[in-house]
């Protein structure tokens, strides 16, 4: 017997025991991921109900905030976090970044809370488990399989743009046969993209990254699935929710 025979089965137990190390590193960067997007998506649920309840409270409260140009800010204030993180990460520390991230939940809870005025909250806290199995299903889908979801990730991304087209022109249409249309394919396109941003979240880990870099790169890949839920559901809210 060679000396090159008796490392192979050296070599077979550090490359296993390197496999398990990432797998596991793999499985707790994940987690984090998931801790993120939910502690995010608990954080939006409590503004945005308690923001709608001292609106709701008397008709001075509800016109300055939703009768007034503040009605403007708080909606497209999520997309001035959203940039910041995207092409900021690098620049942040991990801590600032944080930070944003849950500045982002909460601004966005202050823009999703006109919901309990326009629909029951049965129907919403309905839409919500819909929406809340089918991503999940989705997200599972996209970690655990094998095929590569690129192409289908491309595609989804251009009709991503293409229903913000057409949500933009139906501002001034005011088309409900065309609202409709774009939340039946808003529905398809965001469970897609869960998918997608999954398995493009797990490609990105690697176990030589720094613990800066894995925190930052934590905080996008929630944000990327907080995105994907947030839309997903208000897609479905628009279909199935019953009005107030």
């Amino acid at each position: 017997m060679t000396m090159a025979e008796f490392d192979r089965p050296t070599i077979a137990a550090a490359r296993a025991g390197t496999a398990a190390a990432i797998d596991q590193g793999l499985r707790s960067y994940m987690l984090r991921v998931y801790n993120y997007m939910g502690l995010g998506l608990v954080v939006t649920g409590f503004v945005a109900y308690f923001f709608n309840q001292w609106a709701s409270a008397s008709e001075a409260n509800f016109a300055l905030v939703y009768g007034s140009p503040l009605m403007w800010v708080i909606a497209l204030a999520p997309l001035g976090f959203v940039m910041v993180l995207s092409f900021g990460i690098q620049k942040l520390s991990v801590t600032a970044a944080q930070g944003l991230f849950w500045a982002f939940a909460a601004v966005m809870g202050l823009s999703l809370s006109s919901i309990f005025s326009a629909y029951t909250d049965a129907s919403i806290a309905k839409v919500f488990f819909i929406s809340a199995a089918t991503f999940g299903s989705m997200s599972l889908y996209g970690y655990t399989t094998k095929r590569d979801l690129t192409g289908m990730g491309n595609f989804l991304v251009m009709g991503l743009f293409g229903i913000i087209i057409a949500s933009i022109v139906n501002i001034f249409l005011a088309s409900s046969a065309l609202e409709f249309a774009i939340s039946i394919l808003g529905v398809l396109i965001f469970t897609g993209l869960t998918a997608y941003d999954t398995q493009k979240i797990k490609e990105s880990y690697s176990a030589s990254f720094g613990a800066d870099v894995l925190a930052k790169g934590a905080i996008m890949g929630a944000l990327n699935l907080y995105l994907d839920f947030i839309n997903l559901f208000m897609m479905m809210l628009r279909l199935f929710g019953n009005r107030e």
